[in-house]
């Protein structure tokens, strides 16, 4: 781990696993509480003791060297991401590895031109001028925590820009993928000039070390990727020391086809949104709103497509769809399949494990319950509900229907109209015919209890900063 500079054991250590044969492939440090309070405070006197959040040219050296570190050494980071994320290979040219590393340099370049402070002009009170403006300072010490299912995208996501606003960090790893999250912390420690105590990163199996990292005293903010769940609880958590919690949760976001859509391309679209990374993501469109009088032909091709998706070895260049994370949540997603199909639904296609490893066929079904667990609550495995609508009203009312809003997707022959139904879906992104929104500078983020607060973009660095307004008496 890394701490206050130096590259420390926990005196501890869990096993981490190969996804793709159920393997053990490394061993991690399990820091205790004890660690994580160490982390926080090697932070805060960083932030407290040193130029850091002042220095705007320093930070950005900073960022341009842990860019090239990343770039230098994504070779090595790939195999890690294959092997411990379960990541296929292709993906790790995108949004796994390629597309996160980009992100510091975004926040590296963003340095050089955002302006730090505002003026607001000169008003005149009780016969003085009084001039006004607004700084903008970091807002103190991070806590950052993630979860495995795209660990450099999601740790770099909140990194980069935490310490470009001048922030220090503690940043805590998913026990499933620690490896990837620690290499982090090596290449910081090697190869930059960020001082001791501005990132520490940690990984535990212990519920109670990522509490410290929520409770304490000594963190200025919170930014948490995960369940809907957890997020409650560490909002609950934080609010002992009223602590700035950004928060990246659930989805169960819907791609809307509308009765003039091109059926073959929202097909595909729809197929292989969901077996991308094995629908271990948070913005993957899970729920199919298609039109009642099509119905049937659009799920003849998307089970023809999903049939013929090339999943197995992550390694392998071919392969599109790698493994769940773990037999835990492979259980999760077949007990939801096998419980869903108990209520009613048909299972068309999939619905099977596959060994060795945790591989899950992609699945689709029909019939399903609108107001049903499978609908309304996140699977994170590659499962695809058809639900029918009665028009563009109705595809709308049932986008919305869920405690969601992180993203959606709408298919249409007339852009003017598939933007109208964007627009009408409560949610953070959305992909028109296939628009792609992900990039280092779109902001990334949910509404409702998909989250609060922003990832990447301006809007990213905005998120780490605080606001003083300043007044002075015009000589």
């Amino acid at each position: 781990m890394l701490i206050d500079g130096r590259l420390v054991d926990a005196g501890r250590t869990f096993d981490t696993l190969n996804p793709a044969t159920g393997e053990v492939l490394g061993r991690a440090p399990d820091a205790a509480p004890a660690d994580a309070e160490a982390g926080v405070e090697a932070a805060r006197r960083a932030f407290d003791a040193t130029t850091w959040a002042t220095d705007h040219a320093f930070r950005a050296r900073c960022l341009d060297q842990l860019h090239r570190a990343l770039t230098e050494h994504s070779e090595e980071l790939r195999e890690l991401t294959i092997a411990e994320v379960g990541a296929p290979r292709m993906l790790t040219h995108g949004p796994q590895l390629d597309q996160p590393i980009e992100l510091v340099r975004y926040y590296a370049d963003l340095l050089a031109s955002y302006s730090w402070t505002e003026e607001l002009g000169e008003i005149e009170t009780r016969g003085q001028r009084h001039r006004r403006w607004v700084e903008k300072e970091a807002a103190g010490v991070v806590a950052a925590i993630i979860p495995y299912n795209y660990p450099n995208q999601l740790a770099l996501a909140k990194l980069s820009p935490a310490l470009a606003a001048g922030c220090t960090v503690v940043l805590k790893g998913s026990p499933e993928t620690p490896l990837t999250t620690l290499a982090l912390g090596e290449l910081i420690a090697a190869h930059t000039d960020i001082p001791a105590g501005v990132v520490n990163v940690i990984t535990s199996s212990e519920v109670a070390t990522g509490e410290v990292l929520t409770t304490h005293p000594g963190v200025d903010a919170v930014t948490f990727t995960g369940s809907t769940a957890t997020g409650r609880r560490i909002m609950e958590a934080a609010s002992g020391t009223v602590k700035r919690v950004f928060l990246e949760l659930g989805g169960k976001s819907a791609m809307i086809v509308l009765d003039d859509a091109d059926l073959e391309a929202a097909a595909l679209f729809a197929a292989f949104s969901i077996c991308s990374h094995a629908g271990q993501g948070c913005a993957l469109t899970s729920r199919l709103v298609v039109p009642r009088a099509r119905h049937d032909a659009i799920v003849e091709q998307v089970a023809a497509h999903l049939e013929r998706v090339p999943y197995g070895d992550p390694a392998d260049p071919k392969t599109f769809m790698g493994p769940l994370i773990s037999e835990r949540q492979r259980d999760k997603v077949d007990g939801m399949v096998q419980r869903a199909v108990a209520a009613g639904a048909t299972l068309v296609t999939g619905g099977k494990r596959v060994d060795p490893g945790f591989f899950y066929t992609p699945t689709l079904l029909t019939g399903v319950d609108p107001g049903g667990e499978i609908a309304q609550d996140e699977v994170f495995g590659p499962v695809l509900a058809v639900i029918a609508h009665d028009g563009d009203d109705d595809a709308v009312r049932i986008a919305n229907d869920s405690i969601f809003g992180l993203s959606g997707a709408v298919h249409s022959a007339d852009e003017e109209r598939a933007v109208a139904v964007a627009r009408r879906v409560r949610s953070g992104t959305f992909s028109i015919n296939g628009g792609n929104y992900f990039a280092p500078d779109a902001p990334f983020g949910g509404y409702k209890q998909s989250g609060i607060g922003r990832e990447m973009g301006v809007a990213g660095l905005e998120e780490f900063l605080e606001y003083k307004t300043l007044a002075a008496v015009v000589a």
